[in-house]
């Protein structure tokens, strides 16, 4: 019987573990088969504080692993496949073994929905990425492609503008997603352009991406256009279907009630499997410390 079963192990993950066993709660982090969450993919990460020349991302979720499992926190490099939150305590499967815990916090993410072409899985942190907060900086005066039609997509071609020299956003429609005030800003960029009714059919490039071949929707041209950079926006894909009973928006992210409860009492939430504005390494972490402490908050009110 654990106080407390965080299933995820990403930064809000492994922030929470951190917090609930310096607590002196038992802590169960259900850290899944591919642990660490998405920063396990990133190389650099220049804007976590508390590193001034940057940290490698896996290395830094090494770093955070090492400080829970340091303060008491037992890790389970399995997948949670069910749970059962309709009575107390709850229960968290994986396939090889079945854990109670009288509390639980959720911190399983959201997984970038990438253009599944040749050439991009290689590529990630070598010149493709999900994230201009993250990673514009590696693109000073350098030309990058923008993949989306979405407000995420404006988003992120304006953030890439501060650092880039050119800004092409490729949208396979000819109408965006975008709402108008987004796709206006965007136009009045100067550094920023647009290519319409156009497909991404591979990411061209041995080590690092050189450019990508372009379909044209209308016509069926193919045609190569160089790049230095190309910056995925087509949207995420929260980890939340193991997890009947639990409240989720449209998009299937878990809605949070006062202070990181879900609508499930006992349950809490923490990251990007609720976050879907911020996105953030350094956001998911102090979401996880703020759902470890309304946890211990919860179990000293139940006196348990």
């Amino acid at each position: 019987m654990y106080d407390v079963i965080i299933i995820g192990s990403g930064p809000s993950g492994l922030t929470a573990a951190i917090y609930n066993t310096r607590a002196s709660l038992k802590t169960l982090v259900v850290a899944g088969l591919k642990w660490g969450g998405q920063l396990m993919l990133t190389t650099e990460v220049e804007n976590f504080p508390g590193f001034p020349e940057g940290i490698q991302g896996p290395d830094l979720m090494a770093n955070m692993r090492k400080q829970a499992e340091h303060h008491g926190a037992e890790i389970v490099d399995m997948d949670a496949v069910s749970v059962d939150f309709s009575k107390r305590p709850f229960t968290v499967k994986t396939d090889e073994k079945e854990y109670q815990g009288k509390a639980v916090i959720i911190s399983t993410g959201a997984d970038t929905k990438w253009l599944g072409v040749p050439g991009e899985q290689e590529k990630i942190g070598r010149g493709i990425s999900s994230c201009a907060p993250c990673d514009a900086p590696f693109f000073r005066e350098k030309s990058v492609i923008v993949a989306g039609g979405g407000d995420s997509a404006m988003e992120e071609a304006i953030v890439l503008t501060r650092f880039a020299k050119e800004v092409t956003i490729i949208h396979r429609r000819d109408v965006f997603k975008a709402s108008q005030v987004m796709i206006d800003k965007a136009k009045a960029n100067p550094k920023i352009k647009f290519i319409l009714d156009s497909t991404i059919e591979e990411v061209l490039g041995a080590e690092k991406v050189t450019g990508v071949k372009l379909k044209d929707n209308k016509t069926g041209e193919v045609k190569e256009l160089s790049t230095e950079g190309l910056f995925v926006a087509i949207g995420h894909i929260p980890n939340s279907k193991v997890f009947p009973g639990i409240d989720v928006d449209e998009k299937g992210f878990i809605k949070a009630h006062d202070h990181f409860h879900t609508n499930i009492e006992g349950v809490f939430v923490a990251g990007d499997v609720y976050d879907h504005q911020y996105m953030q390494a350094v956001t998911a972490a102090g979401f996880g410390c703020a759902a470890a402490l309304e946890a211990e908050r919860w179990l000293e009110a139940q006196k348990v």
